[in-house]
């Protein structure tokens, strides 16, 4: 039993870690744009002027 007074202080902390974590990488923009980066292959570069 005594086990639980470390363990659920610590899962709360790595809980709200996480879920700050999360927050601010939203607010971030961090997931503004999710269609990007799965076509950014498909675009050609432009080639070097020579």
């Amino acid at each position: 039993m005594s086990v639980l007074f470390v363990a659920l202080p610590i899962a709360l902390i790595l809980g709200g870690g996480g879920v700050l974590a999360c927050v601010l990488c939203i607010r971030g923009g961090q997931y503004d744009d999710l269609d990007t980066p799965s076509v950014r292959m498909l675009i050609d570069d432009e080639k070097p002027k020579k």
